[in-house]
Order: C-alpha cells, then structure tokens, then sequence
C-alpha cells in the first residue's frame, strides 16, 4: 500500500521538509534573503507538477492567484494576521501552491482511499478537542477558532471533496503551528473588523480557510481551461478567404 502511494506520500514528505526548512530560515534572514528563498519554492513547485495532469497544474495555478489575492489582503490590509517585515514573503505564494498540491496527493493516495474513514474520525476528534481547548483551557481565548472549525465541518460534510479537506486539515495546522512558533508570522489577538472574536496564534480552525481555497481551485480551474480552449480555438480560427471575381474574358464571353 505504501509502495502504491510512493508518488504521493513523497510529494508530502518533500513539501513538509521544504516548510521546516524554509520557515526556520525565514526566521533569521533578511528581505532581501526572502526572495532568495521565494526562488527556491517556486523552483520546487515547478518540479513537483512536472508529472502532474493539466487539470492538476491549472487547479494549483488558480489556488496560487487566490491565495496570492489573500494574502496581500489579509496581512497588509486588514492585518488578520502579520508577518515579520509586515509583507508578504516571496516564498508565500508557491508555498500555497505547494500546500493545495499536497493536500491532493494525499487525498488521493491509496492510503487515504482505503483508511479515509478512519482518518476522517480521528481528524474532526482533533480538530474539535483542539477547539474546544481553545475556548475553555487555553491561556489566549480562541473564540474564532472555534467558529473557524465549525466552518471546516460544513465543508466536510457539505463538500465534495472530503478527504481534501481531511488532507488540508493536517498539512495547515502544521504549516501554522511551525510559521508561528518561529515567529515568521503572529495572528491577531481579535478577527479586526470581523465581530473582534477572538484568537489563538494560530486559530485551531484555520484550515477552513484553506477549505474556501481547495474549492474555489476545484471548480475555478475547469473554467480557466474551458476559457483558454475558447481563446485558442478563436485565435486559430482563420477567416474565410473571399473568392476573386474576375470580369469573363472575350473567350468566355463568346
């Protein structure tokens, strides 16, 4: 079974590893070194899609420019959340891109197929203890959190897409947990401007927030392409040429 999944248990090993690595170094370089390390990611994503489908590229493109869109608005804008140059680090958007592309791969591995059911329990019995620690125990209330959970059970049992969700659950939780412990990003003390709930650092539900991701990639993508076929097939599509009328000759006229 492992073996089946070797492709895609190896994409996860590799996005995780690149996660620990690049935030730990992130944690102690500069904004120029930033960029450097933004090189790097978009280096690896690149190479990770090489065998994957065009369906998969488009969905990880798509997820790419809408997390990019949200990025630069909840960090600088509204400052849900704020990194340490108050910016949006280079690496940030192919990060997403690998994110959503792990999410996939172990969401469709032979692993998750066949114990998806057991891994989906044990997942909402994390996500709701973690919640729930939140509100009660937790020495910074996480009343967003809370809500954000609750918001990634409607897309468990609404969505189409469970074991994605499942698979983004745990791939979010530890991006934030490392982003944030080394400090690489801090969330707010309360959403701004969104009810002033609020949160841990980071909110026990944040992947919620990657649940409106992975959808708005699933069903934005097969759009893109069906666009861009229209687009090719209009701009192949070659006018008509007009039949020359010539006067009839004398010969033809006699």
């Amino acid at each position: 079974m492992l073996a089946q999944s070797k492709r895609d248990l190896a994409i996860a090993a590799i996005v995780v590893f690149c996660v620990s690595v690049g935030l730990y170094l992130d944690g102690d370089c500069t904004r120029t070194e930033q960029y450097f390390l933004g090189a790097i990611a978009w280096c690896f994503l690149f190479g990770l899609l090489q065998f994957e489908t065009p369906a998969i590229r488009m969905q990880v493109g798509v997820a790419v420019a809408v997390a990019t869109l949200c990025e630069y608005s909840f960090a600088p804008l509204y400052h849900i959340y704020t990194y340490r140059f108050d910016n949006v680090p280079a690496y940030v958007p192919p990060g997403h891109g690998m994110v959503y592309l792990t999410a996939v791969a172990l969401a469709r591995s032979v692993l998750f197929e066949r114990y998806g059911t057991h891994i989906e329990r044990v997942t909402l019995v994390i996500g709701a203890c973690w919640a729930l620690w939140g509100v009660t125990y937790a020495e910074r209330a996480d009343t967003g959190g809370a809500v954000l959970f609750l918001v990634f059970c409607a897309f468990f049992f609404v969505g189409r897409s469970p074991l994605l969700y499942i698979a983004a659950f745990y791939i979010t939780s530890y991006l934030e947990i490392v982003g944030t412990y080394s400090g690489t990003w801090a969330w707010a003390v309360h959403w701004p401007s969104w009810g002033q709930l609020p949160q841990a650092n980071p909110p026990s539900g944040i992947a919620a927030g990657y649940c409106f991701l992975d959808t708005i990639a699933l069903f934005g993508a097969p759009i893109v392409m069906r666009f861009i076929t229209y687009c090719g097939m209009a701009f192949r599509r070659q006018p008509v040429p007009m039949r020359v009328i010539q006067a009839p000759s004398a010969r033809d006229s006699r």
